[in-house]
């Protein structure tokens, strides 16, 4: 049913070498370069002038001899790798011809600056090299490559998106609920206010005064966002993480951090549930197209299956698998997959509504929290289904 999201793990798979990579270059204005890179990704790396021998450490002959501001720091780094037991290896392009002849591997790149070099694709070949890199313009591709090996990046976590098809939807409650039932069965999970007009899934939780960053202080953010730093730094309110808005001044977040943000919830595996607003701008389109899943909420009214129509027009133009969920009865005269069809999009299930749930929720109780509730078994219904597609076991 749930086919084509990526699978879920409930931590990332660690990478061989201790997430360090493997640096080979005597060109020190490159190893400054490629120093300060690694850095930026929050990686210590290892530095050679050519493939190590097995046991040699880290920094070996690196004092002295290849000169600049780092000798120190590339002296220092302790520690045996090996040519095939790094993560990544970075070749600088002064010692390809050194490198030629090793055991052939994944994840080598060949670095360095000159763009002009017609003969740098042939030195690439010999070395077997995964892709050539020129700096400055690959530094931010170069960055992601590192920070992977750092983060120990394994499979993405199932993104799942929730929208409501009209306005009171109920699509921030179904979003909270799926994500504190994740949790609960035990799935690393983060739940994304991506809504900053819809007063704070932190409240929903009941945790609006949580310690942890919020949205405006990622406004500014630019590159890549560490998954490990950002989980961190969230407030943790049963068992997950949210990243809410705050009760301050509106503050607009740019496209670019709204995609950073997100990618860096999927890198830690799991879960992320996002709550999506009624409008697809530029930064709505960004996480949109991250998602493996998008769930409408449509309550069964006319009116809401009118306004649910223009609604999913404009998600489909972004996401990749819209699907709906009709919320309480349906119109006379129409069932849920009748409702479904007249939105184009397949039916992922029946919410009924749950008498007493605004009530529990305003004295501090989050939706889904009651595992007998109808809410809350829909969500365990759901992730049944989709975490099962998604790891290939038949829903």
């Amino acid at each position: 049913m749930f086919g084509g999201g990526s699978p879920s793990t409930r931590a990332g798979e660690a990478v061989p070498g201790g997430g360090r990579p493997l640096i080979i270059t005597e060109d020190p204005l490159l190893l400054d370069d490629l120093l300060r890179l690694c850095a930026a990704a929050g990686a210590e790396p290892h530095v050679h002038h050519a493939v190590p021998e097995p046991g040699e450490t880290g920094g070996s002959g690196a004092r002295g001899e290849a000169g600049g501001e780092n000798a120190d720091l590339r002296a220092s780094v302790p520690g045996s790798i090996g040519w095939d037991s790094a993560p990544l290896v970075l070749v600088g392009d002064d010692a390809a011809r050194r490198v030629r002849g090793a055991p052939r591997r994944d994840a080598v790149f060949l670095v360095g600056r000159d763009l002009d070099d017609p003969l740098v694709w042939q030195r690439a070949l010999e070395i077997g090299a995964e892709e050539v890199l020129r700096l400055p313009d690959a530094e931010n591709r170069l960055v992601d490559r590192i920070a992977d090996v750092v983060e120990g990046a394994g499979r993405p976590a199932l993104a799942v998106g929730v929208i409501g098809g009209s306005g009171g939807a109920g699509a921030s409650t179904l979003a909270c609920a799926l994500a504190v039932r994740a949790a609960r069965a035990g799935e690393r999970t983060i739940l994304i206010d991506g809504d900053p007009l819809g007063g704070g899934m932190d409240v929903l939780l009941g945790g609006e005064g949580a310690e942890g960053l919020r949205w405006p202080d990622f406004a500014a953010s630019r590159g890549r966002v560490g998954a490990g730093a950002l989980e961190e730094s969230l407030p943790e309110l049963h068992a997950l993480r949210v990243l809410s808005w705050d009760r301050g001044d509106r503050v607009v977040v740019p496209p670019a951090a709204m995609r950073s943000v997100v990618a860096a919830a999927r890198r830690r595996g799991g879960v992320v549930v996002v709550d999506l607003p009624r409008r697809v701008d530029e930064a709505v389109a960004e996480v949109l197209a991250q998602l493996d899943l998008v769930l409408m909420v449509v309550p069964g009214e006319l009116r809401a299956l009118a306004a649910a129509g223009r609604v999913a027009a404009g998600v489909r133009m972004v996401a990749r698998d819209v699907r709906v969920v009709v919320r309480g009865r349906c119109p006379e005269g129409l069932d849920a997959e009748a409702v479904a069809r007249l939105l184009g999009a397949p039916l992922a299930g029946e919410v009924p509504v749950e008498v007493g749930l605004p009530g529990r929720v305003a004295e501090g109780e989050p939706p889904g929290s009651r595992g007998r509730g109808a809410l809350a078994k829909f969500c365990d219904g759901f992730w049944r289904r989709a975490l099962g597609s998604a790891q290939g076991v038949p829903a």
